[in-house]
């Protein structure tokens, strides 16, 4: 088999490297892949970003099966030009990508379909969002409609907050378009958790839980991130959360993909909300999450290659997904100054002295070496039997790897 993983992030690492696991595969082309895929095994990084550019190398490579790792192809209709052509791909349609894609679509569906979620308004006006939040008990969550590259919500203490906010995201444009329209959201009290889960429109199965950690400072403090670390399973999921889950949550997602006649092959990500008062759904994601995929994988018994496949040909009901015992922790090390201002091109060194997994975000091969090209530069995790051995793990390792600026949280699974 020859497969393409369409990405560039620790995401498309991790996947390409539990694809290269089955045996029946024989190259992965990574578009445009890194540093990290660069060195791994059965792959190759082809420099091909636009679609057209994919679908055309697609069919003249004979790819068996494509995978795509980020949102934004998916939210521009790649899955659609590639099923035009015959081509096997694993992800959703255009129309069901703006599950992800439209915060308000989004919403509007959720409540169509009584998904539990929290009660908001939608805006497409900067003043009459502003009166609106006059009438607000705070903390309020803002979010752009569009995709904001993980960034586009905001927890708002105060009506001046907030209203700076609005300011950014409707007027000031800082997400390019995405915030030209916003959702305005009841704020919940509890624990956040992340539940992957894989459909073939037909089937789910939920995969095993994770617990991300979002901002960039300890404590969860100072502003969003893609993510800075993730342990798996999360604690907080116990079996009642998870009953909760998918009675109130995930069978009424897959009714209203099924009403709605959606192309839904590939992986809904569920942002939940675990409160006192039940779980609450945050926000649907439709591909792999970032860092999370990181990892999940490690801790994925079954044959990746083999789900999605099955996925593809409408037979998920086929499969059961196996998964090790024990926990995963995963921490990022990024570049001093993200998720603002930071410099690249420094060298990376140490990765050789590690004993868990690194997978490489932001960082290029160069001289058959590696050095720095994104804010987000690398994952490191570490499994084990017990939660603290893989933090544990996973920080001796971070303590042998270096770069200039090098900065990672120091919290990850133990707050």
């Amino acid at each position: 088999m020859k497969v393409l993983v369409i990405g560039s992030g620790g995401r498309e690492h991790a996947i390409a490297w539990k694809i290269s696991q089955n045996s029946d595969v024989e190259k992965i082309y990574c578009a445009p892949g890194n540093g990290g895929t660069f060195f791994e095994n059965k792959c190759h990084n082809i420099n091909l970003t636009r679609i057209d550019d994919l679908l055309n190398f697609a069919r003249k490579e004979n790819i068996d099966l494509t995978v795509v790792g980020p949102e934004a192809p998916l939210v521009e209709g790649i899955v659609d030009v590639f099923k035009k052509e015959g081509l096997r791909i694993f992800g959703p349609s255009k129309r069901a990508a703006q599950l992800e894609g439209s915060k308000i679509f989004s919403k509007n569906f959720m409540k169509k379909y009584n998904v539990k979620t929290a009660a908001y308004e939608v805006f497409e006006e900067e003043a009459s969002a502003v009166e609106y939040l006059k009438e607000c008990e705070y903390p309020i969550v803002i979010k752009a409609d569009g995709l904001a590259a993980g960034k586009g919500v905001a927890i708002c203490n105060s009506f001046e907050e907030a209203q700076g906010v609005i300011s950014d995201f409707m007027i000031q444009d800082i997400f390019k378009g995405a915030g030209k329209r916003i959702v305005i959201e009841e704020y919940l009290d509890g624990v956040e958790a992340s539940i992957l889960s894989v459909t073939d429109g037909k089937t789910i199965i939920p995969f095993i839980s994770a617990k991300d950690h979002k901002t960039i400072f300890e404590g969860n403090q100072g502003p969003n991130t893609g993510g800075m670390g993730v342990i798996a399973p999360n604690p907080y999921c116990t079996e009642e959360v998870y009953k909760d889950f998918q009675e109130n949550i995930m069978i009424p997602t897959l009714k209203g993909i099924q009403e709605e006649k959606m192309d839904f092959t590939g992986i809904i990500f569920f942002g939940i909300m675990i409160t006192k008062k039940g779980v609450y759904l945050l926000e649907y994601n439709v591909r792999m999450g970032d860092p999370e995929t990181e990892a999940l994988l490690p801790l994925m018994k079954s044959d990746l290659t083999q789900i999605i496949i099955n996925a593809c040909d409408n037979r998920l009901n086929e499969i059961q997904i196996e998964w090790f015992q024990g926990y995963s922790c995963c921490v990022i090390a990024s570049s001093k100054g993200y998720p603002g201002k930071y410099k690249t091109g420094f060298e990376i060194t140490g990765i050789e002295k590690t004993k868990g997994k690194v997978f490489i975000a932001g960082a290029a091969a160069e001289s058959n070496r590696l050095t720095t090209s994104g804010g987000r530069v690398l994952a490191v995790t570490y499994v084990a039997e017990e939660l603290n051995d893989a933090v544990k793990g996973a920080y001796e390792d971070l303590n042998n790897i270096n770069f200039e600026g090098i900065y990672y949280r120091k919290d990850i699974g133990r707050l």
